[in-house]
């Protein structure tokens, strides 16, 4: 969006890209809306996103904004046109055409390029409104993506992070029968020089056999995955309308870790679900412990007007809250149990911003004046909390038959500095 708003003569502008995976998140959106006309009164505030694309009319009424875009117009060059005119420009999302090529200059500032392969998704879990600010599920087709992949690395990215709203639906409508699990292999065996692929979050449901194959077979495939848990109890997945059961999730992080012992896995959380009862919620709370979950994302459940979870009996406020605490304390627990496990290794780190970096099951690691960008082993000594530190193997190549841990992916985000 900057650089078509760049390419376009377009100055001035502050672009919010509003998300509405919580109330809360669209909350938030507001607030630095208004927090971005106090600071820069002469800015023109456009607004897109997945908040503006469900409820264009009540950022549209906000006083701040200058104009609302929809998802679908944020990436059509026409729309940065300084000529273009209309102070909401946001089509019906479940009318749009295929995802556009694939964004692979989207990268600036970034020790690691994000690749959107997958865009929309076609499942109506109860809690979420996220399919009507995507729209259907879409993919971009695997030829697209690989000239991406080759030009990302060309430019000298060391890792590429496939993303998308449903990753595990590529290919779905392509009718090509690749999935996700093919292009993961194609881009690995299309381009040799590509030292790190990443996955964001995925669905274990729909976790393929040839994405399974790849992660036993294909080191440079980063041994971390964020899953779309969301709780581990049977009734709950139900009423949130999950694909999946508590002992899929459990089965699914078994049998990767059985194939590639080094795995890592993260996951979404909710707390306080509508109806849940304690005895439901110890069921989430043992889900860390038995899928052996690392890195948690804690939600509080956040009822979104409109879909069925806002018309289910709920959790009260104060009991939502405790619960979450909870699974964050588990969380940060189940970390210092990993940070502990890596005390004597030596791991593969791609290097931030700030003098931190990752490795691939991302592991958050001090890597001192080390220049970003740059693929370095670190023999681990301490754990300093939210980092591990230890001392650079300089010039040291990996030794035969010793596996490297790899730098684990950045999730939905790509931060310069470690949680």
């Amino acid at each position: 969006m900057r650089r078509a708003a760049e390419e376009a003569g377009q100055d001035g502008l502050v672009i919010v890209n509003t998300c509405a995976v919580t109330a809360e998140a669209t909350r938030q959106a507001r607030q630095a809306i208004r927090r971005v006309k106090r600071e820069r009164p002469g800015a023109r505030i456009i607004v897109t996103g997945c908040a503006a694309q469900i409820d264009p009319l009540r950022f549209a009424e906000m006083p701040e904004v200058a104009r609302v875009v929809g998802n679908a117009e944020k990436t059509d060059p026409a729309t940065w046109a300084p000529a273009t005119s209309g102070r909401v420009s946001v089509s019906d999302i479940m009318q749009a055409g295929p995802p556009p090529k694939a964004p692979s200059e989207g990268v600036e500032d970034h020790t690691r390029a994000f690749l959107a392969v997958q865009t929309g998704c076609d499942h109506r879990c109860t809690f979420c409104v996220i399919p009507f600010g995507r729209g259907p599920s879409r993919s971009s087709p695997p030829e697209t993506i690989l000239s991406a992949v080759r030009r990302l690395t060309d430019k000298g990215f060391r890792e590429i992070v496939l993303t998308g709203v449903d990753l595990t639906s590529y290919g779905a409508d392509l009718g090509d029968e690749i999935k996700l699990g093919g292009l993961v292999r194609s881009i690995l065996r299309a381009v040799p020089r590509l030292e790190r692929l990443r996955l964001s979050s995925i669905d274990c449901i729909e976790a393929d056999a040839d994405l399974i194959e790849a992660f036993a077979s294909e080191p440079r495939l980063a041994p971390h995955l964020h899953l779309s848990l969301q709780a581990g109890d049977d009734m709950i997945l139900k009423r949130m309308k999950r694909r999946h059961t508590r002992l899929d999730a459990i089965a699914f992080c078994a049998e990767l870790r059985r194939l590639r012992p080094n795995m890592v896995f993260g996951a979404d959380l909710i707390a306080g679900f509508p109806t849940e009862t304690e005895a439901m919620f110890e069921n989430t709370l043992r889900l860390i412990e038995d899928c052996g979950l690392t890195y948690l994302h804690v939600f509080p459940f956040s009822a979104r007007p409109g879909t069925p979870a806002a018309k289910m009996p709920p959790v009260a406020p104060a009991l939502v809250k405790e619960r979450a605490k909870r699974l964050r304390i588990a969380g940060e627990a189940a970390l210092r149990r990993h940070h502990a496990a890596q005390i004597g290794k030596v791991l593969r780190v791609l290097t931030e911003r700030g003098g931190l970096g990752r490795a691939a099951d991302f592991t958050c690691v001090r890597t001192g004046d080390a220049a970003p960008s740059l693929m370095i082993d670190v023999a681990i000594e301490r754990d300093e909390g939210k980092a591990l530190s230890g001392v650079r193997v300089r010039g040291a190549a990996t030794p035969a038959g010793v596996t490297v841990e790899l730098s684990p992916p950045a999730l939905a985000y790509d931060t310069a500095l470690c949680p």
